[in-house]
């Protein structure tokens, strides 16, 4: 009589050991919509700096980076207003599907539409698209869990890791299918196939959308079908409380979220110089060739999401290997001053690649070997395990209960604005050239990092 209770309490207690299918699901869709992005952005500035002849737009490579910077730093601000939407009036289910649509039909219009009248209606779409999309999927994985359920963090790391499988093998086939498969020689002048990379852009995100609208109702329920709504009426002890001046450690927390942020802008300015500037170093400057076989140029985007594949373990071991040693784990802004020198030190290794191969195309005295790229990919994806993992948790953990989507919002900003600087910074590449570009970053990156380091304890004492 006693053996069923038993068995029952054993089947209660198995399933809060395994996640709910509800995660894999929205691992899948995510990693679909991020293959989608990233293929799309592969073959972005390729496109639109390649002649006219050759399949591209032909743009002045200076303009084509101010428009990539334009479009990436957009991506950035309109989840602002997408999440307000989907808060107060769509849902996210919704939303995330309004999103998926019109992120297809943006790649599915560059596919189409070869020309810039084209391109800039697809690349609206895509900024519009994304602004739903974006600030849902995240939210509905932790949905799947109550607040204080500690498998949360397992799940993000899993969710995590849809998006970088899909980062690595976007460019992978997208950058084969724009400059190899359907690439045609025509009177020995090539002419590439950049519309099917947008079109395989587009049918992964339909993919992705298609496995979240069949399986939705099965493994999600009802969770995220309704819009929150406006925010319920405050009693007097709370909207007495909202009006209480913030404590001199909140001014504080506060005050290391701003000074941080401001930080990071010059890190993410370069390190989004991947889809820009040493994109086209690396089309233009250096040896792709491999026995015999030359490598597409948007492979090489592939290097960020395979290296954070297969570091991220290490890093979060030697994390967790300090933080149980006597002096403990590093803090906050050690580990973001050591993402940035590690960011500058990447951009230094390019120097002596450029002092051989100079900034003029048209005069390239010896190609850079391509190991130059790997390793400064490799320097890359170490200081960005260093800085972003951290970088979210911490405005969490600093930000006053009030203010915290406020903070949040101000983190996300800055990582928009230094889009729009990394655009600007690849233009003028164009005009001072690739060594003074690539030095100045690197100087200032270095340099900024060791003030960080500088002032950590200072920061630390503020946090408190």
């Amino acid at each position: 009589m006693s053996a069923l209770p038993e068995t029952t309490a054993l089947e209660n207690q198995r399933p809060k050991m395994k996640h709910p299918p509800g995660l894999y699901l929205l691992f899948f869709t995510e990693l679909w919509e991020r293959f989608s992005y990233y293929g799309m952005r592969a073959i972005l500035v390729l496109y639109l700096t390649t002649e006219l002849v050759s399949g591209g737009l032909g743009i002045k490579p200076s303009v084509a980076m101010t428009v990539y910077g334009i479009f990436t730093g957009a991506v950035y601000f309109t989840p602002l207003v997408g999440g307000y939407l989907s808060d107060r009036f769509l849902g996210r289910r919704l939303a995330i599907t309004i999103g998926g649509i019109t992120m297809a039909l943006g790649n599915f219009i560059l596919f189409a539409i070869n020309n810039q009248i084209g391109l800039y209606i697809g690349l609206i779409l895509l900024i519009i698209g994304n602004g739903f999309f974006k600030p849902n999927i995240s939210t509905l994985v932790g949905e799947l869990y109550a607040p204080n359920d500690k498998r949360k963090d397992a799940a993000f790391t899993i969710f995590y890791m849809g998006i970088n499988i899909g980062a690595l093998f976007a460019p992978l086939i997208c950058g084969f299918l724009a400059e190899k498969y359907f690439a045609t020689n025509i009177n020995g002048i090539i002419h590439y196939g950049f519309k099917y990379g947008f079109l395989a852009a587009a049918i992964g995100m339909i993919i992705g959308q298609l496995i979240f609208n069949l399986f939705g109702n099965r493994y999600l329920g009802d969770i995220g079908k309704q819009p929150t709504g406006a925010p319920a009426k405050q009693n007097k002890e709370t909207e007495a409380k909202a009006k209480t001046p913030l404590t001199k450690q909140e001014k504080q927390n506060v005050a290391v979220i701003f000074i941080l942020t401001c930080f990071v802008i010059f890190f993410w300015a370069g390190f989004e110089q991947a889809g820009s500037s040493l994109t086209l170093y690396t089309d233009k400057f250096v040896d792709k060739s491999i026995g015999g076989w030359t490598m597409p140029t948007s492979w090489f985007q592939s290097l960020n999401p395979f290296f954070i594949i297969v570091l991220a373990p290490v890093v979060s071991l030697i994390w967790t290997k300090l933080s149980n040693s006597k002096r403990g784990d590093l803090p906050i802004p050690a580990k973001m001053g050591l993402g940035m020198i590690l960011l500058g030190l990447g951009f230094a290794v390019l120097i002596p690649a450029v002092l051989q191969t100079g900034s003029d195309e048209q005069h390239i005295v010896e190609k850079a070997n391509l190991l130059f790229i790997i390793f400064t990919y490799f320097l890359h994806t170490l200081g960005e395990l260093c800085l972003s993992p951290v970088g979210l948790s911490m405005v969490s953990k600093l930000a006053p209960a009030r203010l915290a989507s406020v903070l949040m919002g101000v983190w996300l900003a800055g990582t928009g604005v230094a889009q729009l600087l990394a655009g600007q910074l690849a233009a003028f590449t164009q005009s001072l050239g690739y060594l003074e570009i690539f030095s100045l970053i690197s100087g200032v990156t270095i340099g900024l990092g060791l003030i960080l380091l500088l002032f950590t304890k200072k920061l630390v004492r503020m946090m408190n």
